[in-house]
């Protein structure tokens, strides 16, 4: 007698509709759309991934290149500034400091400030 994989084709279509839960009209329901959604999906999920760090990236020097201009720096200095000094901190962690703690940041672009030999700037007038 032939066998036609019975409770093992079962399990398999079960466990792919389980992963195509929440797609809209027959992506959920039909098996053969389920699966097609299921693997579009994986695909943009591991492309994403990568994106994802790309965009984190570009998002810190954004917020970095802000913090250096309203000290009267460029971004591409001050990074070189740090490079000169030695300082190691990266990117997460400076766009961070930016945001949550001006002191310190104030702290790191003096050094970078200092290794490249750049004036302080002067005080804006009150």
């Amino acid at each position: 007698m032939r066998t036609r994989k019975g409770a093992a084709r079962r399990r398999a279509k079960k466990r792919l509709l389980k992963r195509a839960k929440g797609y809209r009209g027959g992506r959920s329901k039909l098996y053969r759309t389920a699966k097609d959604a299921v693997i579009r999906a994986g695909v943009y999920a591991y492309r994403d991934r990568r994106v994802r760090k790309r965009e984190f990236r570009r998002l810190w020097i954004v917020r970095i290149n802000a913090a250096c201009r309203m000290r009267g720096l460029r971004y591409s200095q001050f990074i070189a500034g740090l490079k000169a000094a030695g300082v190691g901190l990266d990117r997460k962690s400076l766009a961070e400091m930016a945001v949550r703690d001006p002191e310190a940041f104030d702290q790191v672009v003096a050094v970078a400030r200092e290794a490249l030999g750049l004036p302080e700037p002067e005080a804006a007038p009150a």
